[in-house]
């Protein structure tokens, strides 16, 4: 009865070490998580400090919006070249290597704080 006994208590104690080092893991990986979502936050809220003084943000809406404000001049005073002129501008942006409109949409996506710029890019390539 000893010897099973003394059995039984050592699965005892290898199923309660397998255990605790199981809730020790599951710990840790909720601790890693915990950091990256910290992380992040801590990350977003240096750039919204630092582009509280920036003008870039504003500089890329202002062009984004140019070609509204041409369009709609262009119908106000019935002059339908300039739309042609801004078609032709978008087809030479079109027209540009696609590492360079990359880049610019990264720096566009980063100015406005958009995440996951990357998973849209993954659409535009389909």
């Amino acid at each position: 009865m000893n010897i099973l006994g003394g059995l039984f208590g050592a699965v005892t104690n290898l199923g309660s070490t397998w255990l605790k080092n199981k809730a020790a893991e599951k710990q840790a990986k909720h601790e890693a998580k915990m950091n990256v979502i910290q992380n992040d936050a801590d990350w977003e809220a240096k750039m919204a400090d630092a582009s509280a003084s920036s003008w870039k943000d504003e500089f890329f809406s202002l062009v984004l919006s140019t070609p509204l404000f041409f369009i709609g001049y262009a119908i106000v005073v019935d002059d339908m070249t300039i739309i042609h002129r801004v078609e032709q501008a978008f087809a030479a942006l079109n027209n540009l290597p696609d590492w360079y409109q990359y880049l610019l949409f990264i720096a566009v996506s980063a100015s406005f704080g958009i995440k996951g710029a990357d998973k849209v890019m993954n659409m535009r390539k389909k």
